[in-house]
């Protein structure tokens, strides 16, 4: 039985029955299961080899289902989601009485996001569930954008007989979602993402130990070893002195850069690329994103 399929109705069986389903959203492939489910949601951290206590993001069917998943959110959090959802923007909410502890690792909020994907918005709508979903791969490594990379990185892990890889195509922004933590004044941008800082108001920078996904400092990391440099004459010098070394540049085209760097990071690997020069967009709106996911894929890898 094979694990790929563009059935949602299969999908959607596969999570009332407690299984896995690989989801396809504009950011990136997600790994879910019924969020109210908490055995189910633990498989998800067994087949990640992702730590318990990391919380995970509830992706919901509208902003009418905010007050099911989240007790009395701000009104900056009802602003903010009828500005941007369906979207890529998840808010960090109080947590309602439904969210089990393993979703949220014990915290007492909770990260709640519509995506705007058709396949899954059809998903959810259809089971009428929340839907608890890191990335789609196995935990630190680079996230998916395609139903195959999901099956290249989970396929050994996940049960055919009760999970499923939907298959929606390409991811098309291809960054994970924006995070904003709205239970603290003024409100934090915790992680980059698709929605800039200045698309979603003045925030202060985070700090403090990580409250969401994607907030370590070493993570989206391919095997190869990431090179970071400002300027394209800078990666050429490097690569000239640098045995097995390939040089990312699309600078030119910061959407394309977004869409295709998890892709671009996966194929070095895959080519056995030794040391990838990347070069660095400006630090400012979608180039703000992209600089955390190269800096991220660069940082030492944990012992």
């Amino acid at each position: 039985m094979s694990l790929l399929s563009t059935d949602v109705s299969l999908a959607a069986e596969a999570l009332y029955a407690g299984g896995l389903v690989a989801i396809p959203t504009e950011t990136v492939y997600g790994l879910a299961a019924d969020a109210s489910n908490p055995a189910a949601v633990e498989r998800i951290f067994e087949i990640k080899g992702r730590p318990i206590g990391h919380p995970l993001i509830v992706h919901i069917a509208n902003i009418g289902d905010l007050d099911t998943w989240a007790d009395k959110p701000a009104p900056i959090a009802r602003t903010l989601a009828e500005l941007a959802w369906p979207g890529p923007l998840t808010l960090i909410v109080p947590r309602s009485p439904l969210v089990p502890d393993v979703v949220t690792g014990g915290r007492d909020t909770v990260g709640l996001r519509v995506p705007s994907h058709p396949v899954t918005r059809d998903l959810l709508l259809r089971t009428g569930l929340g839907i608890a979903a890191p990335s789609a791969n196995r935990f630190g490594l680079v996230s998916p954008t395609t139903a195959a990379h999901v099956l290249a990185d989970l396929g050994d892990y996940l049960d055919p007989r009760r999970d499923v890889i939907l298959d929606g195509g390409p991811s098309t922004i291809g960054l994970e979602s924006t995070i904003v933590d709205t239970t603290v004044e003024p409100p934090q941008l915790l992680r980059a993402g698709p929605l800039s800082e200045e698309q979603i108001g003045a925030l202060a920078a985070a700090s403090g130990p990580s409250r969401s996904s994607g907030m370590l400092e070493s993570h989206y990391a391919p095997r190869c070893e990431v090179r970071l440099v400002d300027h394209l004459d800078d990666a050429l010098a490097l690569r000239s002195g640098t045995p097995g070394a390939r040089v990312l540049d699309l600078t030119g085209d910061l959407d394309t850069y977004a869409r295709l760097l998890f892709t671009e990071l996966r194929t070095a690997d895959d080519e056995g690329v030794d040391v990838l020069i990347a070069v660095l967009p400006p630090s400012e709106g979608l180039g703000s994103a992209i600089r955390d996911r190269l800096e991220k894929a660069a940082a030492p890898r944990p012992r």
